[in-house]
């Protein structure tokens, strides 16, 4: 072969190699393109785009007076990169003293030695994410970003902090178990309203899509598909603040002084169902009352004396028995089969009548009303229960009620004696609410609603959804026997059990119950003590209801433990309270607009406040048309005039003629030190009105009475 063709033989062989490598490249250009290619796509959008879940605002929860029971308010976790590359070593040393002086200052938790100690190990770890402190709320943040080394920002300075919403509830225990929370994860509870109209709390969170730019940096990226939150909504409850605090400071009064292991008190509007109050308190383990579970709701037990009326309603609708007829009681005990049934009274009553019988709460009486007949035909007798809706659940939204139980004849349990003993409250088992329910029923007329804790779904002030009254039972029974039974709860504080409670300045009908506790492997009685559980329910006024309310007391120790001695007490103390604040109950209120000729001197305050007031006593207003939430108002012959106020928060407001809580509220919200002389309304004040504002200025307000 001549050196010529050789040469020709090497260049081909090259250029083929080339051409076989150019062909593969581009085989493998196009393998990416077309076979590959959406998946490395999506794979390189993982690693350099990413969406992120954006938390909504949980709604708030409102009393029936829209006062805040419920809310969510931010707080910070605050934490520390150790080992940004921004962070100059230089800088760190410095002023890592300063540093650790200041957060010892602001926290005061460690000495500034041990923050110093800390943030050294930390560095030389090289730590990331190193925690400060956890609950720092927004003054205490903007505070630390004044902070040594923090003041330099996330990268030279390392300073991370990340909002975290807290649930807090400003009536702290007030009602706390009902309100309720939610705890997450696989063993999450949902508790009390929280839980039940999470739904509706918790919003919709929003989605947006993030870019990885270099140093770990991630930047919002707008491409239109960003899906903002949507705010949750707001519950409006029932519940009416000042009765919940009252119905809890007459329910610990009595909890502390028979030293008793809980207690639940729930008051209801009786032609609405709506829950006004309800308390649970229990004794912790150091010997305090707190809520800690919803007894109200939850737990079944023998409710004792206070089933009479039921079982009387009954007979009389049966028209076995009158109100004016006798029983013979003998003394005081009566025995069915191997069960003997005893009167509080040894010496037992004699011959008494049907309403004297329920009246003194007679064991022996009701019993034998019902044994007598009954027996034989035990069905129609628990028909009866079953019809007035005592079996059934009130079907309350919040989780945990309690199973009512009434047993049936040919039930596994049945005997001889469950016809005796549940004619008076034993071998069944009901929940307080469900026992008012039943009561509230009496009360207004034999119509059964179900109790409401919620009236209105709000979003932004903007009313939703209302709750309507809902009825359970139409007619429990007739209104003949109504108007018989409700004799028998009005006897029963007027000559009867509870004639403790009659010196009420509101006239109270209702009933006492005193039941033994079971416990299920020892029967009445553990290592020979007997528990008690003391409770009256009932409606107020007595003529006229507008409230009923139940209280029950759990295993009082202190020898005392009568229905009308422990729990009337605080029924009492309730209804009084209740009364002496509802100018509606109280006779004479709706003339209250005609007797009034000279209407009242009134301060210059807020305009919605205002206006609840005259509205309610009837005074009439006339002026200017309102457009600020603050007014001044003038006394005129026969109205109050209404006048602008205008607040503007560049300057100092005038708060003349105020109250000092809404003279207070202005001011300290406009950055002002307030320092007041006196008491009464605001005679001066020491910085003109208009004025600039100076944030931390003094401001001295002389008051009307010195």
């Amino acid at each position: 072969m001549s050196l010529k063709q050789d040469i020709v033989w090497r260049v081909g062989i090259v250029y083929l190699v080339i051409f076989f490598l150019a062909l593969s490249i581009v085989g493998k250009i196009l393998y990416l393109s077309f076979v590959k290619g959406q998946e490395l796509s999506q794979k390189a959008r993982s690693l350099t785009l990413k969406d992120i879940t954006i938390d909504s605002n949980r709604g708030d929860i409102y009393s029936s007076g829209n006062r805040l029971l419920a809310s969510s308010i931010p707080y910070y976790q605050i934490r520390m990169d150790l080992k940004s590359t921004a962070m100059q070593q230089k800088v760190f040393s410095e002023k890592v003293d300063s540093l650790a002086y200041c957060l010892s200052g602001l926290f005061k938790d460690k000495t500034p030695s041990e923050y110093k100690k800390e943030l050294i190990t930390a560095r030389r770890n090289g730590e990331r994410y190193h925690l400060i402190k956890r609950r720092v709320d927004y003054n205490q943040l903007q505070e630390l970003k004044r902070f040594p080394i923090f003041r330099m920002g996330k990268y030279r300075g390392g300073f991370i902090y990340e909002q975290v919403n807290r649930r807090i509830l400003p009536h702290h225990n007030l009602a706390s178990r009902t309100i309720g929370y939610l705890t997450r994860g696989n063993s999450g509870n949902v508790v009390g309203i929280e839980g039940a109209y999470d739904h509706e709390l918790k919003g919709a969170k929003g989605i947006r899509l993030m870019q990885k730019l270099s140093g770990n940096i991630w930047m919002p990226v707008k491409d239109g598909n960003e899906v903002e939150p949507k705010d949750g909504n707001d519950v409006v409850t029932t519940i009416d603040v000042n009765i919940q605090d009252v119905a809890e400071s007459a329910l610990l009064k009595q909890l502390m002084k028979h030293d008793a292991h809980h207690g639940t008190v729930v008051l209801m509007e009786v032609q609405t169902g709506d829950i006004k109050a309800i308390v649970n308190l229990e004794k912790d383990k150091n010997g305090i009352y707190r809520e800690l579970y919803n007894y109200a709701i939850g737990e079944s037990t023998e409710p004792g004396s206070t089933f009479k009326l039921a079982s009387l309603i009954v007979a009389l609708e049966d028209g076995v028995i009158h109100l004016d007829d006798t029983i013979d009681i003998g003394n005081g005990e009566i025995k069915y089969y191997d069960k003997i049934v005893r009167d509080t009274q040894k010496e037992g009553y004699g011959k008494i009548t049907v309403k004297q019988a329920f009246e003194v709460s007679s064991n022996v009486g009701i019993s034998k009303i019902i044994n007598e007949n009954y027996k034989g035909r035990e069905h129609h007798f628990i028909d009866r229960l079953y019809s007035m809706n005592l079996n059934e659940k009130v079907g309350v939204e919040i989780k945990g009620e309690g199973t009512p139980e009434i047993k049936y004849p040919g039930d596994k349990l049945w005997s001889g004696i469950s016809l005796p003993m549940i004619s008076h409250g034993y071998e069944i088992r009901l929940t307080p609410l469900q026992i008012l329910t039943f009561y509230n029923a009496v009360a207004n007329n034999g119509k059964m609603v179900k109790p409401r804790f919620v009236r209105e779904i709000r979003y932004h002030g903007k009313v939703l959804r209302s709750f309507d009254i809902k009825v359970l039972n139409p007619s429990i029974c007739s209104g003949e026997t109504i108007e018989k039974v409700k004799q028998l709860m009005e006897g029963v504080v007027e000559n009867g059990t509870a004639r403790n409670l009659k010196n009420s300045s509101v006239s109270i009908a209702g009933k006492t119950g005193t039941v033994q506790i079971a416990n299920e492997k020892y029967g009445y009685k553990l290592e020979s003590k007997i528990s008690y559980q003391a409770s009256f329910v009932g409606y107020f006024p007595a003529d006229n209801p507008k409230y009923s309310c139940i209280v029950v007391v759990n295993s009082p120790s202190n020898s005392v433990y009568y229905g009308n001695l422990v729990a009337g007490p605080v029924f009492k103390e309730i209804a009084d309270k209740v009364y002496a604040t509802s100018l509606s109950l109280q006779d004479g209120f709706g003339d209250l607009k005609q007797r009034i000729v000279d209407p009242p001197y009134s301060k210059n305050g807020n305009y919605q406040d205002m206006m609840v007031v005259l509205k309610t006593i009837g005074i009439d207003i006339d002026g200017e048309e309102i457009i600020s939430d603050w007014i001044i108002t003038t006394k005129r012959d026969s109205f109050i005039e209404l006048k602008n106020l205008l607040v503007r928060d560049e300057f100092v407001p005038n708060v003349v003629e105020m109250s000092m809580k809404d003279a207070l509220y202005l001011l300290e919200n406009a950055g002002l030190k307030v320092v007041a002389k006196g008491r009464g309304k605001v005679k001066s004040q020491s910085i003109p009105p208009g004025a600039l504002i100076n944030r931390g200025t003094t401001i001295i307000l002389e008051m009307s009475f010195i």
